[in-house]
């Protein structure tokens, strides 16, 4: 499966369940806006999000590339088991069309080795334009 490692620092943002949604929070490349009953929930780029919002910052985005059939199974399984592996956290997204991980910054080379050695291709930010690592990192055994 190909990944796509996207450039936007992403956050994690919590606001008060009856909130309107924000302006800010279409932000980025991706965003996502979930409403429960008891909080609206935001992911969109770190940038726009602002600092008196409570939120997590320092999240990087990979996409699983193409668009997902809805009878696949284990897409998130075949990502989230390697990267479980490296000891990397990861908040998921899914969109009609596919999935998306994030996981934070200082995890994210560790993530793409552990990815890589369980037959994942990673390209995009940070990867080289051949998909290639420019740190040298292998997934912890």
């Amino acid at each position: 499966m190909k990944l796509v490692v996207l450039e936007d620092e992403m956050a994690v943002a919590r606001l008060d369940a009856h909130a309107p949604t924000p302006a800010w929070a279409a932000e980025g490349s991706v965003s996502s806006v979930t409403r429960t009953a008891e909080e609206l929930s935001v992911v969109c780029a770190a940038a726009g999000v602002p600092t008196e919002v409570q939120a997590e910052r320092g999240w990087r985005c990979l996409r699983v590339a193409g668009r997902l059939d809805f009878s696949l199974t284990g897409v998130l399984a075949s990502i989230a088991g390697p990267l479980a592996v490296g000891q990397v956290s990861l908040f998921a997204l899914s969109t009609y069309d596919t999935d998306y991980v994030l996981v934070r910054e200082q995890d994210l080379t560790v993530a793409i080795e552990c990815l890589r050695a369980a037959g994942h291709e990673v390209a995009g930010a940070r990867c080289g334009r051949s998909g290639v690592s420019h740190l040298p990192m292998e997934c912890p055994e």
